[in-house]
């Protein structure tokens, strides 16, 4: 049997702040890289990289192409990603 729910102050989840741009974006910044693979397409291989983002969990990486990660976040590829290898 289901029973009603009394509130508690304690189960209240303080907001965070995000700065939204005025086309109501907001810059998401990458932590590391988790997993790297290539992407056979008909013509053209594709790499991609598994990135961690900030305030985010594992469970929501995502899959981005590695070319587009270079170009905006160079910071996140100048040392040693994975065990073993440089990129």
């Amino acid at each position: 049997m289901l029973r009603r729910y009394r509130f508690d102050p304690s189960h209240v989840i303080p907001p965070t702040k995000i700065e939204i741009r005025p086309d109501m974006t907001y810059e998401e910044e990458p932590i590391k890289i988790l997993d790297r693979e290539m992407k056979q397409l008909r013509n053209k291989s594709i790499a991609l990289v598994k990135v961690l983002w900030k305030k985010h969990g594992v469970e929501e990486a995502t899959w981005e192409p590695e070319e587009a990660m270079r170009e905006q976040y160079p910071n996140i590829f100048t040392g040693k990603i994975f065990e073993g290898e440089n990129l």
